[in-house]
C-alpha cells in the first residue's frame, strides 16, 4: 500500500490530476477519492509520517484486511477506477489513460488461406513473467511470442473449417506511464500453494521497447526507469520498500514507511535483481515484484511540479478537517483535567422520594 501510494504520489501530472478532483460535498468516511486527496495533500505538506488508515477504510476494508498482503496490481486497479469515475465530466477527464493506457491486439492468422481474426484491448499494466528470464528483454519477447494452433489443436475459422494458424499478441500502442508486473508469486501445483520466485531478473535504468510494437507503428518507445518497487521475504510475508527517481535524473530515493533516504543507483536497481549469493549458496529474497517506468519523450510533462496547484475549496476543507481533529485531539489530552459536578439543594434533598439516587434530570422534569 505504502509503495504503490508514494510511486503514484512522484507521478506529478497525475498527482494534479487527483487534487482537481471534485469531492468538496462527498462523504470524509466513504470517499475513496477525497481520501486520496488527503494523503496526497499530507504528503506534500505534512513533516510527519503520514497514515493511510481513513483511506483503506473508505475501501471498506476491515481492520484485518489492512494488513494482508494485497495484490498491488488489485490495489492499483482500486485506486484507478475510483479516480477515473470521479474525474469524468471535469477539467481532468482522461488523464489517467492518457498516462496509462495502452492498447494491444490479440490475433490468430491462418496459414492456409486468407483469414484473420483480431482484437484490440486496453491494457493499464503488463505482466511479464520471471521464472526462467534473464530480464525484462527475455519477459517481452515470451509475450509476444506466436503460438502455432495445429493437429487436435487446430482454429475452427467458420466457413474455412478447421485450419492451421498462428496465434499471438502485439503491443498497438505503449502508454506513457509503464506499469510492469514482474510475476514473483506463482502457484505450485506441487505444493498447492503459492510461492516466490526469488530467480535473479535484469531491469534497467533505460529500455526501448520500440521492437515489440506494430511493425507499422514502431516510433520512439524509450524509458526511463522511475520506481521499483520491492519485496523482503516469502508468500507468507515480508517488507515492503520502494525506491524512486523524483526528477527523472538518476537521483534515487528510498521510501521505507516512515524513513525516507537518498540512494545509490546500485540499492534501487542492481541489488534488487535477486538471485544467488554466489559465497553462501543462499537465495536473495530482497528483489523487485513491480517497476514503473516513463516514456522520455513525456518524461518533462509528466514530472512537471509547476502545475500542482491546490484547488482553494479543497485545501480549505482539508485545513478545515485538520483544526476540527486538533481541536478534539485537545479536547481528549485535557479531559481529565475537568469534572462534572452537581450540587443539590436542602429543598430538592427533601422534596427526594424513594430509595434511588437523586436524579438532577428526573427532577427537573
Amino acid at each position: 500500500m505504502n509503495s504503490l501510494l508514494q510511486t503514484l504520489f512522484f507521478t506529478n501530472k497525475l498527482r494534479t490530476a487527483v487534487y482537481h478532483m471534485p469531492t468538496v460535498h462527498d462523504d470524509p468516511q466513504r470517499s475513496v477519492a477525497f481520501n486520496l486527496q488527503r494523503v496526497f495533500y499530507e504528503l506534500q505538506f505534512s513533516d510527519k509520517a503520514v497514515g493511510t488508515k481513513k483511506l483503506t477504510r473508505s475501501f471498506g476494508w476491515e481492520t484485518l484486511d489492512s494488513f494482508m498482503q494485497h495484490d498491488v496490481q488489485e490495489l492499483c486497479r482500486v485506486l484507478l477506477d475510483n479516480m477515473e469515475s470521479k474525474m469524468k465530466g471535469t477539467c481532468v477527464e482522461g488523464v489517467i489513460p492518457k498516462l496509462l493506457e495502452g492498447k494491444m491486439c490479440s490475433y490468430i492468422k491462418c496459414t492456409s488461406v486468407d483469414y484473420v481474426s483480431s482484437r484490440i484491448e486496453s491494457f493499464y499494466d503488463v505482466q511479464l513473467n520471471v521464472k526462467g528470464k534473464k530480464d525484462i528483454y527475455e519477459s517481452f519477447k515470451e509475450y509476444i511470442a506466436v503460438e502455432t494452433l495445429d493437429g487436435d489443436n487446430k482454429y475452427d475459422a467458420g466457413d474455412f473449417g478447421m485450419q492451421e494458424a498462428k496465434k499471438g499478441v502485439y503491443f498497438h500502442t505503449l502508454p506513457t506511464v509503464l506499469h510492469l508486473q514482474l510475476m514473483r508469486f506463482q502457484y505450485d501445483p506441487m505444493t498447492d500453494a503459492n510461492v516466490k520466485i526469488n530467480d535473479r531478473y535484469e531491469f534497467f535504468e533505460k529500455i526501448d521497447l520500440s521492437s515489440f510494437l506494430e511493425e507499422s507503428r514502431q516510433t520512439q518507445a524509450s524509458y526511463t526507469l522511475h520506481a521499483v518497487l520491492v519485496h523482503s521475504g516469502d508468500n507468507h510475508g515480508g517488507h515492503y520498500v520502494v525506491y524512486i527517481n523524483p526528477k527523472g535524473d538518476g537521483k534515487w530515493c528510498k521510501f521505507d514507511d516512515d524513513v525516507v533516504s537518498l540512494a545509490s543507483k546500485q540499492e534501487a536497481v542492481d541489488h534488487n535483481f535477486g538471485g544467488y549469493d554466489d559465497d553462501i549458496s543462499v537465495k536473495y529474497c530482497t528483489n523487485a515484484y513491480m517497476l514503473v517506468y516513463i516514456k522520455d519523450s513525456c518524461l518533462d510533462d509528466v514530472l512537471d511540479t509547476s502545475a500542482t496547484e491546490i484547488p482553494k475549496e479543497l485545501e480549505e476543507k482539508l485545513k478545515e478537517e485538520k483544526r476540527l481533529e486538533a481541536q478534539r485531539r485537545k479536547e481528549r489530552s485535557e479531559a481529565h483535567l475537568y469534572m462534572n459536578v452537581e450540587v443539590i439543594t436542602e429543598d430538592q434533598f427533601c422534596g427526594h422520594q424513594g430509595h434511588d439516587l437523586f436524579d438532577s434530570k428526573k427532577q427537573s422534569s
